[in-house]
């Protein structure tokens, strides 16, 4: 059931309660794409940290290890010792992500595995069925991400085939949900919006899912490749068809400031790999801008990452020891700015909820938009 509290302009503060727990949005969803934060942070961190809520990837967990591997030691909760929401991408990015390797027809995708290239088959059945094995909270619908830049009559055969395939995942996600043996037979499902760049495909699209009064509602096929003021204007236009009533969910963003600009347009779900993939390469992020502890003028840096972070790390090491471990090449240092970077977005999205709550997101965003703007060096 999602709640309503508060609304401040078009920004939303709700919560989404689950069999695994209540989301409270706003939410950044931090990425664990096969059951693991990528620089060695574990789920004990991720509660120090306040993550709401984990992400998984159904194509690399079918992949690697398995997913009835998954299924057969409990579900992806006890798999990875998380109590919390987790929610599963569906696959339907990699039909982007891996071109080289795939072929679509009506009936689903063929890929080859990017690990070992044997051929796997996945249509919207098939995805139902691993996030089923897998019990995540929700489940993504799957479908196919268009590159930004395709042609209008490539943008429109591919969204009718998304809305074909998301009936077959709905229906495939209540037979599964019926089973006596299914691990979570509350699963969530969440459709995906496409359409590129193109307004009026997006609303309709927006419209015709909206039909099929699902449990939540994402925008997909954004931040892969056009600008951020084109990926605002869809927003503007996409978010209004929408149900107002349901979670939104902004797929693959983004950056501290397209966060901001997207609450402000009425959204209350977000990933992205930027932290953590920021991090494992020693740039962190702070309330005045990225800094990249790589840099030379770091070497004898007493204080800490952020005067202003209480994350476990900026707690107790200084800038100059984790660039002694960057340098290094110990893992400890990975771990540390991602750490930071994931309790960061975590903070921010508090802090957010908080000055929606209290009627003054506006004058939060402007503030923090302006420090992001600002001179990083501290």
């Amino acid at each position: 059931m999602y709640k309503l509290i508060k609304m401040d302009g078009r920004a939303k503060r709700a919560e989404l309660q689950t069999v695994h727990g209540t989301i409270q949005t706003p939410v950044f969803m931090n990425v664990g794409t096969a059951a693991a934060i990528k620089g060695a942070v574990a789920t004990t961190d991720l509660y120090e940290i306040g993550t709401q809520v984990e992400l998984s990837n159904t194509y690399h967990l079918h992949v690697r290890p398995g997913d009835r591997i998954v299924r057969q030691l409990g579900g992806l909760h006890r798999f990875m010792n998380w109590d919390r929401p987790i929610l599963t991408d569906s696959g339907g990015f990699q039909v982007f992500s891996l071109a080289g390797l795939r072929k679509i027809r009506e009936e689903g995708v063929y890929f080859h595995s990017h690990v070992d290239g044997r051929k796997i088959f996945m249509g919207p059945e098939e995805s139902m069925q691993i996030q089923s094995n897998l019990a995540s909270t929700i489940a993504m619908a799957f479908d196919e991400c268009a590159p930004s830049k395709a042609d209008r009559r490539y943008i429109q055969d591919s969204v009718d085939r998304t809305t074909r395939w998301l009936v077959r995942c709905k229906q495939e996600m209540q037979r599964l949900n019926s089973l006596e043996d299914t691990i979570n037979r509350q699963q969530l499902l969440f459709g995906i919006n496409q359409g590129g760049t193109f307004e009026d495909i997006r609303r309709e699209h927006a419209a015709a899912i909206t039909e099929l009064d699902l449990d939540g509602y994402a925008i997909g096929g954004l931040a892969v490749g056009e600008t951020h003021e084109e990926m605002y204007r869809i927003l503007d236009e996409t978010v209004p068809c929408l149900p107002k009533d349901k979670p939104t969910y902004l797929m693959g963003v983004g950056t501290p400031a397209n966060i901001l600009e997207a609450v402000d347009r009425g959204v209350d779900f977000f990933d992205c790999v930027y932290p953590s993939r920021n991090g494992r390469h020693g740039h962190v992020y702070t309330n005045r801008g990225k800094l990249n502890l790589l840099n030379a003028r770091f070497e004898t840096d007493p204080s800490p990452i952020s005067m202003e972070c209480g994350c476990p790390v900026c707690r107790n090491y200084s800038r100059a020891y984790i660039r002694h471990l960057l340098k290094a090449k110990e893992m400890l240092g990975m771990r540390f700015c991602v750490l930071h970077n994931l309790y960061f977005y975590n903070n921010m999205m508090s802090e957010i909820r908080q000055t929606i709550e209290e009627g003054r997101f506006q004058e939060y965003k402007k503030r923090r938009l302006s420090g992001f703007e600002a001179d990083p060096d501290q």
